[in-house]
């Protein structure tokens, strides 16, 4: 017995001299990598513990994409902690401290990011009959302030024409996919590079302006006008361009932009589409379940380096995004609409034209934004103008599709104002009439008698 104290104390005292610190491990990490298109898109799956058994309340987040577009993080029982990017940065990296809803000592997280203009064409110049290779330089182990474990990384490319990649063992490839991992007991804050160069044929699109005008009218109708400039961001074309081999030799310039599909909402109407030339008829719309599929086709086909402009403009009745309960308004709309597939947007400009009268105006986005001064806009039938909302932002992905709420007032007494305008004018024109046709405006001779 009087051993067993003995120990016990012995322990007791090492406990106190040398107490068990707290520290956060990644017990295992997921990663996908998707570099199939014009963008990267990864997923994690990060299973955290508190090696002191203590529940897990907070984790560091590292993201190493200089190019980063979207995040968005779940835990293991798809709820959503809290997120909040760090102002002060270590060598350009963003940091991201994520607060846990629940408190246990271990934690799942499923992280989605997707970053742009970090695949460049390799090299950056081809010719018409020349396939597009393009090149990737990320991290190969998971970037993190704690210890992993062990650690997987799947690759998916978008072609098996894979010129050269990392080989740090184990991997494995097989078709258009590349598998490393997995890697064990892997030190914090190791960065290794992963490279790989590989044949992608799919559309490098960027929209490099968004001017997108949304007018909303309380007679039952808003109108949106998207004002878009675009570029080919993939391998320029090198030499000249030939119409002949490219309409002869289905090889020819597999990665020019010949159409894409850009998707509107379902009850779209009197759309449009057209250039500084005018109207461009090489388009075909298509009425779906739940949205209107259009198939543009630019006048000519895009090669790397080439730009477009154009104008896309349709209606859609206001009782599917127009909200009010007696002179309070809601309006929700999208930000953005699908524009093509794995779309790039440098900057979307967002107005909306209210109607004449709206006061107390109040703009909820889904995401954080750069508002614009309000201003106003005359039209026809105004007299004090339009109020105009006006926000941007930049770098947007088809993720940033999202609502935004616009709330105002607007006394429906001022719906009168117009009619009676229009009552009003077209009674003055009566009375000048009127008038006019009473006067004796010719001219004659009277006879004087002497």
């Amino acid at each position: 017995m009087e051993t067993n104290w003995i120990l016990f104390y012995v322990t007791l005292i090492c406990l106190i001299i040398n107490p068990i610190t707290a520290e956060i491990v990644n017990k295992n990490v997921e990663r996908n990598l998707d570099i199939a298109s014009q963008l990267v898109k990864t997923s994690y799956k990060i299973q955290v513990e508190e090696t002191a058994g203590k529940p897990l309340k907070e984790y560091e987040f590292i993201v190493k994409d200089p190019n980063l577009s979207f995040i968005s993080v779940k835990d293991g029982f798809n709820k959503k902690p809290t997120i909040e990017e760090r102002k002060e940065k270590e060598n350009g990296l963003k940091r991201y401290k994520i607060k846990f809803a629940s408190n246990a000592p271990q934690q799942t997280l499923l992280i989605e990011t997707v970053s742009t203009k970090n695949i460049l064409p390799y090299p950056s110049e081809i010719k018409q009959n020349d396939k597009q290779l393009v090149k990737y330089v990320g991290g190969l182990y998971y970037y993190s302030y704690y210890q992993t474990q062990t650690q997987r990384l799947n690759v998916q490319l978008s072609s098996s024409n894979i010129i050269a990649h990392t080989q740090v063992r184990p991997f494995a490839v097989m078709s258009n996919k590349i598998t490393y991992g997995p890697y064990e007991n892997v030190a914090k804050l190791t960065d290794d590079e992963l490279f790989v160069h590989y044949e992608n044929q799919s559309p490098f699109l960027t929209v490099n302006t968004l001017e997108r005008t949304i007018e909303v009218s309380h007679w039952g109708n808003i109108a949106v006008k998207e004002e878009i400039q675009m570029t080919h961001t993939g391998a320029k074309l090198k030499g000249s361009f030939s119409r002949y081999d490219f309409q002869k030799d289905g090889r020819s310039g597999q990665s020019a932009v010949k159409s894409y599909r850009t998707y509107l909402p379902a009850s779209a109407t009197g759309v449009y589409y057209r250039d500084t030339n005018g109207n461009i008829s090489t388009s075909n719309m298509n009425q779906m379940r739940d949205s209107v599929e259009l198939e543009l086709r630019p006048r000519f086909p895009l090669f790397g380096g080439w730009k477009t402009q154009y104008v896309l403009g349709y209606n859609v009745p206001s009782y599917e995004y127009l909200y009010n309960s007696d002179d309070d308004y809601v309006l929700k709309m999208y930000v953005i609409d699908h524009i093509h597939d794995n779309m790039v947007i440098d900057e979307a400009v967002i107005t909306i034209i209210l109607p004449e009268g709206s006061s107390n105006i109040k703009l909820e986005p889904p995401y954080s934004i750069e508002r614009r001064p309000n201003s106003l806009v005359h039209t026809y039938l105004d007299t004090v103008g339009r109020p105009v909302i006006s926000f941007t932002q930049r770098n947007l992905v088809e993720n940033h599709i999202a609502e935004f709420t616009l709330k105002y007032k607007f006394s429906k007494v001022s719906l009168l104002q117009e009619p009676l305008l229009v009552i009003g004018f077209i009674y003055i024109i009566f009375l000048l009439t009127i008038v006019f046709l009473r006067l004796d405006f010719s001219i004659t001779s009277h006879s004087h008698k002497d």
